[in-house]
């Protein structure tokens, strides 16, 4: 394949690009799309893309975590366990949702995982997820 071919699409595909990252669109023809001009209605994406997606995400969900615990050397106890619990949780909600469970947070980094692990359950996130929550309450809890 020829870099012109690339540097055409570039230029002739349409896109949605919002504070530099790419956000998805409807194309001329009403599909969903993304990038320059990727297709997801009819194409979606690839396993491999999506892992991809996952280990992107996962590393900003981290980094994240990380900026607010561990920056400040109050939580160097966080087993893995429970540091997974804390990435799967800014995984899911996002760092601002995430930031809004105050107690949750002061709790975790007062190493009180009782507490964290009742602020999990004293949530609309606990009753949305179901499943993921009951497990993610008991591994905050036990660290287990």
């Amino acid at each position: 394949m020829s870099k012109d071919i690339i540097a055409d699409l570039k230029r002739d595909e349409g896109r949605n690009v919002i504070d530099g990252k790419h956000m998805p669109y409807k194309c001329s023809a009403g599909k969903l799309t993304i990038g320059y001009g990727r297709n997801l209605d009819d194409n979606g994406i690839s396993e491999e893309e999506a892992i991809e997606l996952l280990r992107e995400d996962t590393y900003s969900a981290s980094t994240e975590v990380e900026k607010l615990y561990y920056l400040d050397s109050t939580t160097k106890g966080v087993n893995v366990v429970r540091h997974n619990v804390l990435v799967n949780m800014v995984f899911n909600l996002g760092i601002t949702r995430y930031k809004k469970f105050k107690k949750h947070i002061a709790a975790v980094k007062a190493q009180d995982w009782e507490e964290a692990a009742n602020q999990m359950m004293d949530s609309s996130w606990y009753k949305q997820v179901g499943p993921r929550a009951v497990r993610l309450v008991e591994e905050m809890r036990t660290g287990e």
